[in-house]
């Protein structure tokens, strides 16, 4: 009986940039342009759309954007063009761009430009990656792997699907997507070598599992979702939205089985012969024990007495803390500090569009196009195929507002329609220009980085070209929700 070790894969991060600069840069500049050309076909039907789909309106009845507010969406472009190709923070460009266009453009004071600074938001992603560094740094995260790997009793082909509900667990509770692929990628794919599944199959099923708990009412993203829908002013169902985003990432898995079952690719030759694998049973002990029984508090304290996750989170993580004094500068710097920035700077300079006007016009100037399905359809796709190359955080924060005017001048289910957004713009993370699709190629073996590579784009594509569409025909013309 072979055992499993559960060991990253060394310099595959190195590894990974120096593969990446040598045969991927053209098909980069391919997809690249596609983006661009879908962000531009998108900004045109609905900037000039209802000439073509609504003719009988006058030019009179048509919003019409004005300079200051056309200014403000350019650089909105150019940041997501520039985040794209440079490895840039589009949260910093963001409050760089707040303040150019809100000081020297509109006049307004330091205060006024901060004024819907998203500071709950920022306290829970503080709070909830301070704690789970924590969880994962004292063996945790480790010890809850190991045991659910005890359950499949040498089926190995279950194994992706306990990856899955592992990884929807960990986002569910309030870990970030790429730090729950980052926590569970290398014992799921060496795993997946042992067992012969093929590695592409095992990384799908990480990051639609992520994908699935990641709108939980205790995620960040279910919370930055939810506020976004808030203060645009139409409220939707938290727990509609955490159902629709599992359902969807589960049928989408299913639909992954199938298609690698009907290429013959469910065992994969090249992994190497295949090992029954044994996991070995470990208890957790001191400072493990107290790990879990503070997931425990914080999921009751959260979801029985609605306290805010950030904040509990950050008690729990203090009291972690005390424990492990002499560690506590280590687990600052698990602080996603880079989401913290991209969140706050994307929903500041959102806001000034708001402020402006350039939502409400471009929203208005949408609904010329007078077929509200065919409006949602296009949003998806936009945010979808963004999403494969740009921040799917960032990309949400700016086109949910969009929906706003939408729905008020609709019958389409507000939490439906988000939700197919919010789908959207996440499930095509499987890309490896993403990061949760890099994280997978990472922790591929090094001789056989470049066929995951080839391999995972491929797939990616697949889910670029479905899953919007899907999102989309099961959620905003059903009316489900």
């Amino acid at each position: 009986m072979a055992k499993t070790i559960f060991t990253p894969a060394p310099e595959a991060e190195s590894d990974l940039r120096e593969e990446d600069s040598q045969r991927p840069d053209n098909r980069r500049r391919i997809l690249l342009i596609t983006v661009a050309a879908s962000v531009i076909l998108g900004l045109i039907a609905i900037l000039f759309g209802g000439a073509i789909f609504n003719p009988a309106a006058t030019p009179e009845s048509e919003p019409t954007m004005t300079a200051i507010q056309i200014i403000p969406l350019v650089i909105l472009v150019v940041m997501f063009v520039v985040a794209t190709k440079w490895p840039l923070n589009i949260g910093v460009m963001g409050l760089v761009a707040s303040f150019g266009v809100g000081y020297f453009m509109l006049g307004m004071t330091d205060k006024e430009i901060l004024a819907d600074f998203p500071a709950n938001i920022v306290i829970t992603i503080i709070g909830v990656t301070y704690f789970f560094s924590m969880a994962q740094r004292n063996g945790t995260i480790d010890i809850i792997v190991q045991n659910c790997v005890r359950l499949v009793r040498g089926k190995t082909l279950l194994l992706p699907w306990v990856f899955f509900l592992l990884a929807a667990s960990l986002t569910a509770l309030g870990t970030f997507s790429p730090a729950a692929v980052a926590l569970l990628a290398p014992a799921a794919i060496g795993l997946a070598y042992e067992s012969r599944i093929h590695p592409v199959l095992m990384g799908a099923f990480i990051i639609n599992g992520a994908h699935a708990g990641g709108f939980s009412p205790l995620s960040v993203a279910g919370v930055l979702v939810h506020d976004i829908a808030v203060k645009n002013g139409f409220p939707i169902s938290q727990g509609a939205l955490f159902g629709a985003s599992f359902a969807l990432n589960l049928i989408l898995s299913v639909l992954t089985v199938v298609l690698f079952a009907l290429l013959g690719k469910l065992r994969d030759g090249a992994a190497g012969q295949h090992a029954e694998l044994e996991a070995r049973a470990t208890r957790p002990h001191g400072q493990q024990i107290l790990t879990l029984g503070l997931i425990v508090a914080m999921l009751v304290c959260a979801l029985g007495f609605h306290m805010p996750i950030g904040f509990v989170a950050l008690s729990a993580g203090l009291l972690l803390a005390l424990v492990n004094i002499k560690e506590h500068q280590t687990f600052i710097g698990g602080v996603s500090w880079s989401t913290v920035l991209l969140v706050a700077g994307m929903i500041t300079y959102v806001s000034l569009l708001q402020h402006v006007g350039v939502i409400d016009t471009l929203a208005e100037q949408a609904l010329a196009l007078g077929a509200p399905l065919l409006i949602a359809l296009v949003l998806c796709y936009v945010i979808g195929v963004g999403s494969a190359f740009a921040s799917s955080t960032a990309l949400l924060t700016a086109f949910i507002p969009l929906a706003g005017p939408l729905l008020a001048t609709s019958s389409l289910s507000a939490s439906g329609t988000v939700a197919a957004l919010a789908i959207a713009a996440t499930v095509v993370d499987v890309s490896p220009f993403s990061t949760d699709g890099a994280l997978v190629v990472a922790n591929a073996r090094e001789d056989d980085r470049q066929r995951v590579y080839k391999q995972l784009m491929m797939y990616a594509g697949g889910v670029v070209l479905v899953a919007p569409a899907l999102a989309w025909a099961l959620l905003v013309p059903t009316g489900i929700m």
